[in-house]
């Protein structure tokens, strides 16, 4: 018998990269679930999906979560143990620009995967969070018990998925983890984040914008540490309470200024264009482990210079550089 599980979002990065580690352990099946929207670059996305329809315990649907019926058809006749709840919209200047869209994917999307656990007694579901939830929370780092207050719209999705989660949680006691991820890297990444933005910029000849004078800083964490977390999180059994959140980040900002420098030492010098602040960016992410730690011992994270690294590699063997 096969352990059933479902992950939305299959065919975006962190998704993706979950379903390849889970597909690992042949006693697993998982029902990938994605709308493949065009939000970023739909050839990426196709070429993620055949990378996971090469394993036999891979089933693949296209459905948007924020269609019920669709959504319950798989539900219904599968017996899932674990929802890693990952689709959404993504973007937070999006989020400025076409507020309607997370309305839909965010809430109406993450109500059906909430209601349909319920109904069908999924007895665990992990989903994407973010640390856009804290806003520009002075009191760096910040913890799961810090302040939320978010300054867009994708961010004050994210919190009120969490608080939804709760409130299932508390009555229909679902085993709940919500993770605030912060700046997550590596091969296989979103195109519109910054640090692909850069190297597409550089090798596409094209002009590359450095918002806030480069003094933005990110907390970065590399998707394989991330894929390792969530994982090891879902399969702990030190998480007594049945709602948590964790924030999933390395705890080491860096300046944008030092990504950019970085690549520099990687590529030989070039010339970016440095410009002010953008509405809706957040200043600062830095957050706190600590309670991430006390669940995963000896949690070690990827050296930012060499997680970098790997993303140049891959740009230029995807794009045959």
């Amino acid at each position: 018998m096969k352990n059933k599980i479902i992950i939305t979002g299959c065919a975006g990065f962190i998704g993706f990269n979950l379903a390849e580690k889970i597909l690992l352990n042949k006693k697993n099946k998982v029902i990938g679930i994605d709308n493949i929207n065009d939000y970023y670059d739909i050839k990426l996305k196709k070429n993620r999906l055949k990378i996971l329809k090469k394993n036999k315990n891979f089933l693949f649907k296209k459905i948007d979560i924020s269609n019920y019926k669709n959504l319950e058809k798989i539900i219904k006749k599968n017996k899932i143990k674990t929802i890693y709840h990952l689709a959404a919209q993504a973007g937070v200047g999006y989020s400025i620009l076409s507020p309607k869209t997370y309305m839909l994917s965010n809430f109406v999307g993450f109500f059906n995967i909430l209601e349909l656990s319920r109904i069908y007694k999924i007895p665990k579901i992990l989903f994407a969070s973010s640390s856009s939830v804290y806003g520009d929370n002075k009191q760096l780092p910040v913890n799961e018990s810090s302040a939320l207050s978010p300054k867009n719209f994708y961010g004050l999705s994210k919190k009120s998925n969490e608080e939804m989660a709760s409130i299932y949680s508390y009555y229909y006691k679902i085993k709940i983890i919500g993770l605030r991820f912060f700046t997550v890297y590596g091969p296989w990444g979103r195109p519109d984040m910054v640090m692909l933005k850069l190297i597409n910029s550089f090798y596409k000849k094209k002009k590359f914008y450095l918002n806030n004078f480069g003094n933005h800083t990110r907390d970065f964490t590399y998707i394989d540490d991330v894929v390792r977390i969530i994982i090891k999180l879902s399969q702990s059994n030190k998480i007594s309470n049945n709602f948590e959140i964790f924030n999933i980040c390395s705890s080491k900002p860096l300046s944008l200024l030092y990504l950019v420098n970085t690549f520099k030492k990687i590529s030989g010098d070039f010339k970016i264009y440095k410009r002010k602040f953008q509405d809706g960016d957040i200043i600062n992410t830095y957050g706190s482990n600590i309670k991430l730690k006390k669940i995963i011992k000896n949690l070690k994270f990827t050296k930012f210079d060499i997680g970098f690294e790997n993303i140049v590699n891959w740009y230029k063997k995807y794009n045959k550089l």
